[in-house]
């Protein structure tokens, strides 16, 4: 094997942090080399340097075996470095080949677009991957899974030779992630070298040849993925071992309901959905994609409307059309995609933690009252342990655990004694989501009712002290929590489908 990147010392400033220490990584032609780490360790300032998105500022890079020091993103295209984000960048108007060339279209006579040499060389990238797709497809109809593809397509037409995948398989279910393996093992027998960035340990052993290590923007060390356990790797990434205990049940049978939801419905999605949360209790919400989950906690809420069904808590009917009335009535709503609806990423963490509770901070003329909302933001900050240099950091440049932090903050400071968490540790890594996991546990012992909705069925199993199983929009079981509950019978109640009628009333 030829050795494409060698990457030794790197140091990299940015003002009061300083983000790489000495980093060292390396890698090989026909090799699948993960970088792991928690949020905050320096994987993707360490990629952006070898993507010329950002300039070192010490230690050496050997691209092919000659030092380099990049100009720019174009330069390490150029030198045959791509790399495929985890946000994709396409343009969903435009067909595949489009995509792909975008900015290098093949030209006829006096410039018109020559879409048949368009299409013809972005069919033979397709083939050279193996990949079954119509260059002419527009990037909008396709899955996510196929929209990848044409990412990986879109860097190979530089004729890349060294990718960098940040985590790929985010938003792919199990087929897709297996479709996409059998591209990256055909990319490394034609001799592409390939970074892979991802939070999921399970792929490490399907995918990866080695493992680098990074904590705290400093290089821990490189091991064989194949003879190397998933637990070293995790105690390599936080500097500790992570505990994997499942949940201890609290004796809940004389506390309070606080939150009770009778018979939703809306159409297909919600059927006749009924359940119940006590007071010091997490209720885990389990089901495959579709399922419903994510529905019902947007129609406790108020995101969107049902068509019937009854919301109380503690006992009263609470008429909620709109997340306002949700909110009034004490239930905060921490929504899978934080970024989007749970965050304003370009303020900083104080306002963001004040702003759900702007009523209670503005005087009487209506004016912000700064000094409470910082000092509360660092009271907060405290006691949730936001790592960030002052509350007046801004919140895109927190890691993921600590976004999430932040908001459960805005809602804590709220006073919200009802809390939904759909997805609570969706991009965050391993070491942040046990903190994360013991933050939920504390909540729900000081007496918050919770509600976690996740995909993650270990997640479900170590959180729940009672698991709410969802089959296409209705609820199938409701399981105790732990050791009596298996993951298999979890996945019982998840493709316990409702039986199909024939004409005349029969079931099928």
């Amino acid at each position: 094997m030829t050795t494409l990147v060698d990457m030794q010392g790197i140091e990299k400033r940015f003002p009061g942090v300083h983000a790489l220490k000495s980093v060292n990584f390396e890698l090989e032609s026909s090799e699948v080399h993960a970088l792991m780490g928690e949020n905050g360790a320096g994987k993707s300032t360490l990629m952006k340097i070898l993507s010329g998105i950002y300039k070192k500022d010490g230690g050496s890079l050997r691209v092919f075996g000659e030092e380099w020091e990049l100009d720019g993103p174009r330069a390490a295209q150029d030198l045959g470095i791509g790399i495929i984000h985890q946000e994709l960048s396409l343009m969903n108007e435009l067909t595949v080949a489009q995509n792909v060339f975008i900015g290098r279209e093949p030209r006829k006579m006096f410039g018109r677009l020559d879409e048949a040499a368009l299409n013809r060389d972005t069919a033979k990238i397709f083939k050279s991957m193996n990949l079954m797709l119509d260059p002419r497809t527009v990037v909008g109809e396709l899955t996510i899974a196929k929209q990848q593809m044409v990412e990986i397509a879109k860097a190979l037409s530089y004729k890349s030779r060294i990718l960098i995948m940040d985590e790929p398989t985010a938003a792919l279910n199990d087929a897709e992630i297996a479709e996409l393996f059998e591209i990256i093992r055909q990319l490394k027998s034609d001799g592409v070298g390939i970074i892979y960035i991802s939070h999921k340990m399970d792929e490490l052993k399907q995918i990866a040849d080695r493992v680098t290590v990074m904590r705290d923007g400093a290089y821990v060390g490189t091991v064989q993925a194949a003879d190397t356990e998933v637990s070293q790797i995790i105690a390599m990434m936080v500097g500790r071992e992570v505990s994997n205990e499942t949940v201890e049940v609290p004796d809940l049978s004389e506390a309070e309901v606080v939150l009770e939801v009778t018979n939703f419905n809306r159409g297909r999605e919600i059927q006749d959905v009924s359940f119940s949360v006590k007071k010091g209790e997490i209720l885990g919400f389990a089901g495959l994609m579709g399922a419903g989950r994510t529905e019902v906690a947007r129609a406790i809420f108020g995101a969107d409307p049902r068509e019937s069904g009854e919301v109380r808590v503690h006992g009263t009917p609470c008429a909620i059309s709109k997340p306002a009335d949700a909110v009034r009535a004490g239930i905060g709503y921490l929504s899978e995609d934080r970024k989007h609806f749970g965050l304003a990423t370009g303020m900083d963490v104080s306002t963001n933690v004040a702003l759900a509770s702007l009523d209670r901070l503005t005087s009487p003329v209506g004016v912000l009252r700064e000094d409470e909302i910082r000092s509360t933001a660092q009271e907060y900050i405290q006691k949730l342990g936001i790592r960030t240099p002052s509350e007046r950091q801004e919140v895109r440049l927190l890691s993921g655990g600590n976004q999430q932090k932040v908001v459960i903050a805005k809602w804590l400071y709220r006073d919200c004694d009802i809390l939904i968490f759909d997805e609570p540790t969706r991009g965050i890594d391993v070491g942040a989501k046990a903190e994360i996991y013991k933050l939920l546990k504390k909540l729900a012992s000081e007496g918050r009712a919770i509600i976690v909705i996740s995909s993650e069925l270990p997640e479900i199993m170590r959180l729940s002290h009672r698991i709410a199983v969802m089959c296409e929009g209705r609820l199938t079981g409701i399981l105790p929590g732990g050791e009596e509950t298996t993951q298999e019978d979890i996945m019982h109640l998840a493709t316990l489908r409702k039986p199909a009628m024939q004409p005349g009333g029969q079931i099928q």
